[in-house]
């Protein structure tokens, strides 16, 4: 059973177990052993502060039989009348399962006008996940620099009945 709740100051160490975990395989590789090992670290115990600051950002965690397995953090975007998914992560144990893509519909169904984010382009597992549920490629990328190593590259992904962004 899959079950999603906005997530509590509590929920830190949950939360960030998950974005280690899911980071660690999906980002780590690309980074130097040095920037990984500090960026699952980061995103192990950064959550407990995130989660108990108030915020306009929304985090909702997804459980699959009261075991939680993935996580997301939304809210406001710089693109005026869209929602924007800033971190969505699934501990790899739940990948197939469908958390995620019933954690991305309560995202999408509670937007107005529409969802975007940034994925690696590099990642095809993301890509087919987010257009398997309606994302589509803008044609917006940019580099981000974990500090070590060559850049990477990130796409914006949309989905959209807005009419100033069309549909996706």
């Amino acid at each position: 059973m899959i079950t999603i709740r906005k997530a509590q100051p509590g929920d830190g160490d949950v939360v960030g177990e998950i974005h280690a975990v899911s980071w660690g395989v999906s980002r780590g590789p690309l980074c130097t052993p040095k920037v990984a090992a500090a960026g699952i670290e980061e995103r192990r115990t950064k959550w407990g502060a995130i989660l108990a600051e108030e915020g306009q950002d929304t985090v909702l965690i997804a459980f699959l039989d009261d075991r939680p397995g993935a996580f997301a953090r939304f809210g406001a975007s710089s693109r005026p009348g869209l929602t924007e998914i800033h971190t969505f992560f699934a501990h790899p144990d739940v990948w197939g399962s469908g958390l995620s893509a019933a954690l991305l519909a309560a995202i999408v169904d509670g937007a107005r006008n529409g969802v975007h984010l940034w994925t690696l382009r590099d990642s095809p597992q993301a890509r087919r996940f987010y257009a398997k549920h309606g994302f589509g490629e803008t044609g917006r990328r940019h580099d981000h620099d974990f500090g070590e190593g060559p850049p990477v590259a990130l796409i914006e992904l949309l989905r959209s009945e807005h009419p100033a962004y069309g549909a996706a």
